[in-house]
């Protein structure tokens, strides 16, 4: 399905972005169809920065969570394969055991850093990161392979990010995500129409947020990434409850505005549990 939505549909379609079995659900109940593994997201829930300080082996546990949680397709942020090209076959045969749908690699050297701290990270060699590509594509072919090009987001410029393009789709990438820091779509819109849809675009609009989906459409996107929401909102919540409970010194005046425990239990499915336990327990 996966494949199908990125590199064979015509419609734009949306990814969200899910770190936990939990998060993963919770999209799923919401309409979405395929999900977002994001490495940031992910770090975030274990505790640590986005940074590769999680390790790969982290990362494919926490994704097996959110498979096996949702049945979904999930893409997931494999950052910049975790290593060499041995480093990025290894992670990618793991998650395609582990029922992962796709992998996005991105063109950073290891250890990375998150995109959008600090300036102009360092990029890997065009044809370094070209075998990265082609040795997860050797050992899981039937995963789906988004080439991440992080040549606006480290300013190197336009014509960099579309010769990097090139060779990846000629590494065997499957699909294209775009990646910049500005607060507007223009430069990503520009990459898309000088690209010429050799092969789909796939976007982040992290930071340019308040450009309406129709621009996406026009331009011919193939996917949007919702790529942190779900642990942002998390977060969010999280502080206010926890620093009201702290400061209250009770739980009262908070319980009518989290969820309750009866919507925890229908979210997991408690009752599937019951009517298991009548069919398959025996009871003396």
């Amino acid at each position: 399905m996966l494949r199908a939505q990125i590199c064979c549909s015509r419609n734009l379609s949306f990814l969200m972005e899910a770190h936990d079995g939990l998060s993963g659900t919770i999209a799923k109940r919401a309409g979405f169809k395929c999900l977002w593994a994001s490495g940031l997201s992910i770090a975030c829930s274990l505790g640590y920065r986005d940074a590769n300080e999680a390790s790969w082996s982290q990362l494919v546990d926490v994704v097996e969570r959110i498979v096996v949680s949702t049945e979904l397709p999930v893409l997931v942020d494999g950052d910049g394969g975790f290593g060499n090209f041995n480093n990025a076959r290894l992670l990618a045969r793991t998650l395609r055991q582990r029922g992962a749908a796709g992998v996005t690699l991105e063109d950073s050297c290891f250890p990375k850093m998150n995109s959008f701290v600090g300036e102009r990270h360092p990029l890997a060699d065009i044809d370094e990161f070209s075998g990265r590509l082609r040795a997860e594509d050797t050992v899981a072919e039937d995963l789906v392979l988004v080439a991440r090009i992080e040549a606006l987001i480290g300013g190197h410029g336009m014509d960099e990010a579309i010769l990097r393009a090139h060779a990846y789709a000629d590494a065997g990438a499957d699909a294209i995500l775009i990646y910049s820091r500005k607060s507007t779509a223009d430069e990503r819109l520009s990459f898309v129409s000088a690209w010429q849809n050799r092969l789909p675009v796939v976007i982040v609009p992290t930071k340019y947020y308040r450009t309406p989906v129709s621009a996406y459409r026009d331009a011919g996107v193939s996917e949007v990434i919702w790529a942190n929401h779900s642990v942002r909102a998390a977060i969010a919540g999280m502080r206010q409850v926890c620093g009201r409970i702290f400061g209250e010194e009770g739980v009262g005046g908070i319980e009518q505005h989290i969820t309750t425990l009866d919507e925890v239990f229908e979210l997991l499915s408690y009752d599937e549990l019951a009517r298991a336990e009548a069919r398959y327990l025996h009871r003396h």
